[in-house]
């Protein structure tokens, strides 16, 4: 079978030899063959959907004929090669299987590797419709990379986790906590001053999610005299408080941690997980091109 066949989209999706014969294709490893096989089993499968629906559905009986059918028919099969092949569908899951069977490599994230070496690996998926990370994203990520590096190594915290929860937090270095006297408190992750906290302190309105209502507040966060002593805190904080324990036992995905932060009441943003995750891999992406 050549490969030119397989560009015959509308009749291999009414075609059950042509799809074996697809099969036969993506079995040589081509992602090209194994997408488009994909595609047509899901186009088969939305055909079969659809006529199964048609059937479900009381006919008259007056306009019944083997012309309406056969018209009927090649209606489904267009609406089926219309409905398939759609980014985030059907089809890429059953690509991803294909893939899996025959042991040809899928699209997922390099581990982090500054994370300790008895850290579990870093995972996580980048999307291949993520946007591209800007300059100023890249900046601050070299900015703290070595700090970010060394704490990881005491802590088992991966660097690429800190570096994009401090990104998120400070808007990637643009709106960061500063004192009255505009001088900036080096707190890049949003650590508020409890009654225990015996140091600088600075005052900023904020926003808090009341019950999911946004709603402006004026809170007291730590201040500290270099970004060397923010990292630490964040990880001294993370290593030590209790409530954070389920995320420290998660840092061998992005989401999990992140999610894991939300559920210990880290933000009180309801989305706070997704936008954080969101963080940790624009930052990986930027790691992988900057070494």
């Amino acid at each position: 079978m050549s490969f030119g066949a397989i560009s015959n989209s509308q009749a291999l999706a009414a075609d059950a030899q042509s799809l074996g014969g697809l099969k036969m294709e993506a079995g040589k490893s081509s992602p090209q063959a194994i997408q488009e096989a994909a595609k047509q089993f899901e186009s088969l499968f939305m055909r079969e959907l659809l006529k199964s629906m048609r059937e479900a559905t009381v006919k008259s009986g007056m306009l019944d004929s083997p012309g309406g059918d056969l018209g009927t028919d090649l209606l489904d099969q267009q609406f089926a090669v219309q409905m398939s092949g759609q980014p985030g569908g059907l089809s890429d899951l059953i690509a991803q299987q294909l893939k899996r069977q025959m042991g040809t490599p899928t699209d997922t994230a390099k581990t982090d590797t500054v994370a300790p070496a008895k850290a579990t690996p870093v995972r996580p998926t980048v999307s291949r419709t993520a946007r591209a990370p800007t300059e100023s994203q890249s900046d601050f990520v070299q900015q703290h990379s070595k700090v970010a590096n060394e704490v990881a190594q005491t802590s088992g915290i991966p660097a690429s986790f800190m570096l994009g929860q401090a990104g998120h937090e400070t808007g990637w270095g643009k709106h960061q906590i500063k004192l009255k006297d505009g001088s900036p408190s080096h707190n890049l992750f949003g650590i508020k001053a409890g009654a225990n906290w015996t140091g600088k302190v600075a005052e900023v309105t904020t926003t808090e999610y009341v019950n999911g209502t946004a709603q402006k507040r004026v809170a007291r966060f730590r201040a500290y005299d270099s970004y060397a002593d923010s990292f630490k805190d964040y990880a001294r904080l993370i290593s030590e408080s209790p409530r954070y324990a389920k995320a420290r036992e998660q840092t061998g995905s992005a989401h999990a941690y992140a999610s894991g932060l939300q559920k210990a009441g880290y933000a009180t943003d309801p989305e706070y997980a997704a936008k954080l995750s969101r963080a940790i891999n624009t930052t990986l992406q930027i790691r992988r091109a900057q070494a």
